[in-house]
Parts: structure tokens; C-alpha cells; sequence
């Protein structure tokens, strides 16, 4: 057997956690180095915690380096100095320059959850399930200076299941993408993997999550208002205010049996029970069943559990959430 490939790893979040897993289990490859962002205050209690990645190279026992920026002649003559053949990034959270892509023998890869050049850019699966999609996956890309607009090596296409959540696909796609990964490291080596050229006038942008995206918009379609609030489960959180107390919604189906009644108005509360569930009016006649939501200080239930004890009368209607979520 050849020598196992020499690898830098560049990844942050829990998303790139099952590649850098896969690469230190093969033995086609040798992780010689593992590069995350720095450790960082949580969000609860603030406590500076280390991010996924770098958490579990110390786990595994690989070297970890956690720079600022890539920029300056420190970080770079310590990733020269790795003299490798590849570089694998994952959702790292730099733009690597020039000069760092040209440093590997075999050039820079990066595992991304879309099939490009659908939803290039910083969160391809929530935009994936917000858009309603029914297919994605996971490409493996050559790296070059633009933003995802490299040649694709490999592709991995999914069903995105009905009901599913940005987050649930997201732990899928973590491990689809660790096996498209592993798996092109052989034919790799081997000059045996033909790029192919990303088509520019078919692309679309995932541009980055905001806490503007918590909104529902009640006058769209049921069905769209669905795929939203899914995809933005878990992150930023989809919420709406009703009676003066904002809900996180987690899950939502299109409701049936809406009534033809003129005056529901998108937004107006339609059912509220137990027995009925908490059914909101949407546009072009459709409703929405907000299935599982949360209230400010409190655990997700179902809304239908919740209104055991949670009084909202129909016929009310809801608010944008301008406050945080729970």
C-alpha cells in the first residue's frame, strides 16, 4: 500500500466533526494537522468553550491549531511547514487566500452540503428546507478563490424528507459528506477524478441567517410557511407572538378542512384547542398547524399539549415576534 495522504483538516462547527473522523480513522490518510477558530464564549453563561472540531482533535489526540486569521506569516509558514498533500475544509469560517490554496501537492477540497451550484454560501441547508427542495447532498469541491464556485469532484444527492427540519438534515448531510470524502481519496491520489466545471447561470446564494429570519410570514402559503419554519429549526428559530407572548415554532404541517371564510385574514388564529390544535390562517385559503413550539423559559412540547394549559382564543391574530426567541 502507498503512503497515506498528508492532510491539514480546516473545519469549526459540529457539522465537520464526522469528516475529520472519517480522515483520522482511514488509513489512507494522515491528519498531520487540524485548524479551527479559536475558542470562543458560549452563548449560555458565556463561558469560552473550544468549537466542535477542536474539541474532538483533542479527543483523538491531533495536533490542533486555532489562529485568529490565516493571514499573517506565522499561520502560514506553519502550514507550509506541514508539507502537504492535501488540505480537506469543512465549514471552517475563513476565506482561504491564494497562497494557502496553493500549498498542497493535490490542492484544497471542501465538503459542502448542496449539490452546486445550488445555494452557495454560508447555510445551503436551511435555505435547502426553506425553499421547499425535495433533493440535495453533498459536493466535494476543488477549492479556488471565488465563493463555492470551484469544479466538483463528487456529488451525493438526498431526499429531503417530508416533515424534516434544517437541523435533522443537517446531521445527515455531516455524515454523507464524511463518506463522499473518504471515498474520493483513493482516486484522488490517483489522478483518477475529473473536475467538473460548475455551471455560473444556475446558481443560487444561501446568504447567512439573521435574527430577521425568525419571522413567519402568515401570507404566504401554507405549504411555504411549513418549509420555513423548518428551516429555520433549530437556528435563528421561527417565532410569532400571540396574546402578547412570543413562541418559538419548531415544527408546523399545512393544515386540512380550512374554513371558506372570507374574513380569515393570514395570521388569524383558526383553532386553538386541545382536540384541534393550534391552526393559524395563511394566505391563498390555506392554514397552518403549529405542531411543536416553545414558550419563553420553557421546554418544546406539542401545541396541543400546551393548550391544556396555554389559553389563546381563536379569531385573535398573531403578531411578528420582534423579541427574542426562547
Amino acid at each position: 500500500m502507498s503512503n497515506p495522504l498528508r492532510v491539514v483538516f480546516m473545519g469549526t462547527p459540529e457539522f465537520a466533526v464526522p469528516s475529520l473522523e472519517a480522515l483520522a480513522a482511514t488509513p489512507l490518510g494522515e491528519v498531520v494537522l487540524v485548524v479551527s477558530q479559536p475558542d470562543r464564549p458560549a452563548r449560555r453563561g458565556r463561558k469560552v468553550t473550544p468549537p466542535p472540531v477542536a474539541r474532538r482533535a483533542r479527543e483523538l489526540g491531533l495536533p490542533i491549531f486555532q489562529p485568529e486569521t490565516l493571514r499573517c506569516e506565522d499561520a502560514f509558514s506553519l502550514l507550509r511547514d506541514q508539507h502537504a498533500d492535501l488540505f480537506v475544509v469543512v465549514a471552517y469560517g475563513q476565506i482561504l487566500r491564494q497562497n494557502v490554496l496553493d500549498l498542497p501537492r493535490l490542492g484544497c477540497l471542501n465538503v459542502h452540503a448542496s449539490l452546486l451550484p445550488r445555494w452557495r454560501g454560508a447555510a445551503p441547508i436551511q435555505w435547502a428546507v426553506a425553499s421547499g427542495d425535495a433533493v440535495t447532498g453533498v459536493s466535494l469541491m476543488q477549492m479556488e478563490r471565488g465563493l463555492d464556485t470551484g469544479p466538483v469532484l463528487a456529488m451525493a444527492p438526498t431526499m429531503i424528507r417530508d416533515g424534516e427540519t434544517a437541523g435533522e438534515l443537517h446531521d445527515r448531510l455531516s455524515l454523507l459528506g464524511a463518506d463522499v470524502l473518504v471515498n474520493a481519496l483513493t482516486p484522488l491520489s490517483r489522478g483518477a477524478l475529473t473536475p467538473e466545471p460548475q455551471c455560473n447561470d444556475r446558481s443560487t446564494y444561501a446568504r447567512m441567517l439573521g435574527v430577521g429570519d425568525r419571522r413567519i410570514d402568515f401570507g404566504r402559503t401554507a405549504s411555504r410557511v411549513v418549509w420555513h419554519i423548518h428551516g429555520m429549526t433549530p437556528w435563528p428559530g421561527a417565532c410569532v407572538t400571540i396574546g402578547g407572548e412570543t413562541l418559538r415554532v419548531l415544527r408546523a404541517r399545512v393544515a386540512a378542512d380550512v374554513p371558506k371564510d372570507s374574513s380569515c385574514a393570514p395570521g388569524r388564529i383558526l383553532a386553538a384547542s386541545p382536540e384541534e390544535g393550534l391552526i393559524v390562517a395563511c394566505g391563498e385559503g390555506t392554514a397552518v398547524e403549529l405542531v411543536e413550539i416553545q414558550r419563553p423559559g420553557r421546554r418544546p412540547v406539542s401545541a396541543r399539549d400546551c393548550l391544556h394549559g396555554f389559553s389563546i382564543a381563536p379569531g385573535q391574530d398573531t403578531v411578528d415576534a420582534e423579541r427574542t426567541c426562547p
